[in-house]
């Protein structure tokens, strides 16, 4: 047996006993579990909690004794909820489509054409993702007033591929870089035209990098505030987090039930795609293309 080897199991000898398997894994995996799921957990709590339960100072506040679905009818039935959800569905499906139609075209041409100056090209575009929104918003209002499209879904559709397409981009340049050139050589040598090979041999080897970057695009799409509170300003019109924030607090009266169960159900839609698409995007973060 090698060094290495005889070093690997030693380091794994470690987490042979219970106890130190229970320190060293189980008890901060529990930790985690317990940090990014108890969020979840008070929204579903908060949302099915009566008024006087929500607003009593005794009792467990962690726990519910009378659950009521009074919360969820009214968000449903008495506020333009289902409007806001299909508006932001709408809105990210679509700018998503374009902005990783538009992504797959530049991270091809940065990383394949070779093209003078294409990796300093790479890197403006990596920095102008890193712009604020809160500085681009500012002429961006002015180009979408000349254009008409204020208090409009498609002002958003465009604006929000603004910060989406240098994300794609630059996370499509890593898993481009990653798949074999010799495979672009041979099929060019075959007669192939470039169109072809993006198609044909790139596209269906980056499934996993494209869904990828599609679930970030969506979910930077679907938790967007600035713009949608900015471009925005009818009710019917509204996305699920400006709608949410804006109808359901008057003043300083916040109304937790509802706002509790818009906040959980306007989460379902990106935690139920994560769910179908997760090994696809651990994948695609890691680059999972090999010679």
């Amino acid at each position: 047996m090698s060094r290495a080897a005889e070093a690997d199991s030693v380091r794994m000898s470690f987490l042979e006993s219970v106890p130190r398997r229970l320190v060293t894994v189980y008890l901060p995996l529990l930790v985690f579990v317990f940090v990014l799921l108890f969020p979840f957990y008070w929204m579903a709590i908060t949302s099915v909690k009566p008024d006087a339960e929500l607003l009593s100072r005794t009792g467990n506040p962690f726990w519910v004794t009378g659950a009521t679905l009074t919360h969820f009818h009214k968000l449903l039935f008495e506020t333009p909820f289902p409007l806001w959800m299909w508006n932001t569905v709408f809105i990210s499906v679509v700018a998503t489509t374009f902005s990783l139609a538009a992504a797959v075209l530049a991270a091809y041409a940065i990383e394949r054409l070779r093209f003078r100056g294409s990796r300093h090209v790479g890197l403006s575009i990596f920095l102008a993702y890193l712009v604020p929104p809160t500085i681009l918003f500012i002429p961006l209002a002015n180009v979408v007033f000349k254009l008409g499209l204020f208090d409009t879904r498609w002002a958003l559709i465009l604006t929000y591929p603004t910060f989406l397409i240098p994300f794609c981009t630059w996370l499509l340049m890593g898993y481009f870089r990653s798949i074999p050139y010799e495979l672009e050589e041979c099929a060019l040598i075959d007669g192939a035209s470039r169109w072809q090979i993006l198609v044909k041999i790139v596209l269906p080897l980056a499934v996993p990098g494209l869904i990828s970057a599609g679930i970030f695009a969506f979910t930077l799409s679907w938790n967007e505030f600035i713009y949608a509170l900015t471009f925005i300003s009818s009710s019917e019109n509204k996305t699920l987090p400006v709608g949410v924030v804006t109808d359901l607090v008057q003043g300083d009266v916040y109304q937790w039930g509802p706002l509790m169960a818009g906040a959980l159900l306007g989460s379902l839609p990106v935690a139920i795609v994560y769910s179908f698409f997760v090994e696809y995007y651990v994948s695609g973060m890691t680059g999972a293309v090999k010679e």
